[in-house]
């Protein structure tokens, strides 16, 4: 992986660090090559059984690096080369879609702001623990762009259609306790706590039912637009898998004999 994006396994846990300080973690290309590469490394590989997505500095993440987004717009010169937004396709729409779809849990620690892809980033995310002085942008109109890095498709789910719409065409800041009491946070700790609690959260993930989390997850990103009946069929189909597994069967011996399971991750 490249300086700009760290990546570290340890005991089942995938750690994945934006590291780009000094730009507020703005993505150049260097780094959303590194970032959807260490997203693919972490679904790919059996070890890893949740993953947690932060970052370094005052910053998660400012999306696009508009310093280097200036400099291949005017190598583009006059002809307009759609080239130039081809790191949708290449970057951002595979890093929002693995962290999304991976049968693992994603947890983001969200420090300061978290704008644009930034926070289309920070949205894929399954869970996300957010400091109390973090902000998060729409951004895109502002620069004249739509929605991208999934906005389109995270955001009215997490906050309806009308709120979203707002925020996106007039694109402006909300707070971290706006983002708690919206759904967009899940848990708000004091800066100082953040790096602690969202690993402790990742950690407690990783070391959890895994299997069960993997069906949790697919159930919830099929239920969100389905009929009842679906999302029925949807959960005995993989309610079965669940009660398949070897976690299960630790589970339930675990309860019988009062205590804590230790799970195998299948």
């Amino acid at each position: 992986m490249a300086d700009s994006v760290l990546y570290d396994v340890n005991d089942g846990l995938a750690t994945i660090t934006i590291n780009r300080p000094e730009a507020m973690n703005a993505m150049n290309v260097d780094a959303k090559v590194a970032l959807r590469d260490a997203a693919l490394a972490a679904a790919a590989d059996s070890a890893v059984r949740a993953v947690l997505l932060t970052a370094t500095g005052k910053a998660f993440c400012v999306g696009q690096d508009l310093k280097e987004h200036v400099s291949l717009l005017a190598s583009a010169g006059d002809s307009g080369d759609g080239n130039v937004m081809s790191t949708v396709r290449e970057h951002y729409n595979p890093i929002v879609r693995t962290l999304t779809e991976m049968p693992k849990p994603v947890v983001a620690g969200v420090n300061g702001v978290a704008a644009g892809a930034g926070l289309g980033f920070a949205l894929a995310a399954d869970y996300r623990v957010v400091a109390d002085n973090a902000k998060f942008t729409t951004s895109f109109a502002g620069v004249a762009l739509t929605a991208d890095s999934g906005v389109s498709w995270t955001l009215p789910r997490l906050i309806g259609r009308s709120r979203a719409a707002d925020l996106l065409l007039f694109p402006r800041s909300f707070s971290a306790q706006e983002a708690y009491e919206w759904g967009i946070a899940n848990r708000l700790v004091p800066e100082d706590e953040l790096a602690a609690e969202a690993a402790a959260v990742a950690r407690a993930l990783a070391d959890g039912p895994t299997v069960a989390y993997a069906a949790l997850k697919e159930s919830l990103a099929y239920g969100a637009d389905r009929s009842l009946s679906e999302a029925l069929d949807k959960e005995e189909e993989l309610q079965a898998k669940a009660g398949a597994s070897e976690d299960h069967a630790i589970a339930v011996q675990a309860f019988l004999a009062k205590e804590a399971p230790k799970y195998l991750g299948r």
